[in-house]
Order: structure tokens, then sequence, then C-alpha cells
């Protein structure tokens, strides 16, 4: 079964919230609700979302100023402003900020959802033609993920295994590794596929399985998994 997506929802109107938040979840989307610009950003900053939907007119930190702190920890997510306002620079500047939607209340819960689904149909990533192959080289070493077996094909040290059963965590994240192998795998798109969430503990476990992954592929010393800083990972063969 595939997750709910997920909307950060910041709408300083308790009760307008609460309504537009359970109709959202009606239509089978994960929403958290904030009441204030401070409040929206620590949801944001603790978890990830597929969406988010910003009241314009919040106090403590508008929704201009919380969308630019958005766009400057993730690019790409996609934002829809919320406002009682229908001036022209209102609108002109929330599209400036990088939004991708902009509505005006009184508005029709219908039409946001549509909205909604345009946005997400046109953002969410096409289907990785690589999610097919299930078995990869890595220098001297086979990886069948299936299996979750990694295999050592050249000579092996003594008191060395040749051979490793991984969790299905180390597999899945290996897997994503050898999809990208000499590029940058990015730590958030690691984190939400794996663990579902990225925050500062799961980002923790993650540090640690790669360091069992370099434990596992130290006899091949062409193969390295570098830190890229602020970023995320990369498999590197030389």
């Amino acid at each position: 079964m595939e997750r709910s997506l997920k909307i950060l929802l910041v709408e300083d109107d308790q009760n307008f919230g609460d309504v537009l938040k359970s109709y959202l979840e009606m239509h089978d989307y994960e929403v958290s609700l904030a009441t204030d610009g401070v409040a929206g950003w620590e949801k944001f900053r603790k978890n990830t979302y597929d969406l988010c939907i910003l009241d314009v007119m919040m106090p403590k930190k508008d929704g201009f100023t919380l969308g630019k702190e958005i766009r400057e920890k993730d690019s790409e997510i996609p934002i829809i402003y919320l406002t009682a306002k229908t001036m022209k620079d209102d609108i002109l500047q929330g599209f400036k900020m990088g939004a991708d939607d902009y509505i005006t209340k009184p508005f029709n819960s219908e039409e946001l959802l549509y909205r909604i689904q345009a946005i997400l149909k046109r953002k969410l990533p096409k289907p990785d033609p690589l999610d097919d192959v299930k078995e990869f080289t890595i220098g001297e070493y086979h990886f069948n993920y299936p299996l979750r077996i990694l295999s050592f094909n050249g000579t092996v040290p003594e008191g060395e295994e040749s051979s490793f059963k991984l969790s299905p965590k180390e597999a899945h994240l290996l897997a994503l590794f050898c999809k990208r192998i000499n590029n940058v795998l990015p730590r958030s798109e690691a984190l939400s596929r794996i663990w579902g969430e990225d925050n500062y503990f799961t980002a923790r476990s993650m540090d640690v399985f790669v360091t069992k992954l370099r434990k596992y592929l130290k006899l091949d010393p062409k193969i390295e998994i570098v830190n890229i800083h602020g970023n995320g990972f990369q498999l590197f063969i030389r």
C-alpha cells in the first residue's frame, strides 16, 4: 500500500484550519496543522512533507516569510498560499516567493483539492527505470537486492568474510546508492524513502547504516562512500 501524501497546513484560524484538515484527510492526505508561522516552521523542520499550504496573514511569522525559510531548506517542495487579499501586488509577491499556486479566501474546498492534485501530479518524480534492476555490480562486489546478499569476488584476506546478508534497511540503502553510483544520493530522499521521515533521529540512524555499508565494502579499495556536506552521500568508484 502506498503511503498517504503528507501536507503541512499553516492557518491561524483554528476553526477553518480544523475543517480544512478534516476535509483533506477525508481524501486520504495526512495533514499536520499549525496555527502560526513559528509553529509551522518547527513542524516543517522536524518532519518531511509532500506539500505546504500557508496562510499569508499570520501572527508571529507571516506566510511569505515562512515560505522563504521553507524554500531555503527544500527548494522543490510545492507551496500553495492562502489569503483573503486580492491585491495584484500580493499575488505577484507570492509567485516571486516561489509559490506553485495562490488561492484567495473564501474558496471552494473542492477547487483546492483539484489544485493540490494537479501540483502533486507535476511534482512527484517519474518512475526510475532502475527500479526494476535487482542485481548490481559494485567494483569487485556483486549485490543481489531481493536476497539482500552482498558478495566479494576478489581475493579475501585471511579472517575476512566474503559474503554478507544485509538487513532490509541496509539493502534498501545500498540499492539506492547503486542506482546513483558516482552521483549524490540526497540525504532527504533516502530518509523519506527508507525511514519515512527526515528528522534528527532518522538522520543519525542513516549515518550508522552508512558506516555499516562502508565496513562491508572495505575489501575493494576503489570503493568509497563520501559524505557530501549539506546534501547527502556519494557511492564513488575510482
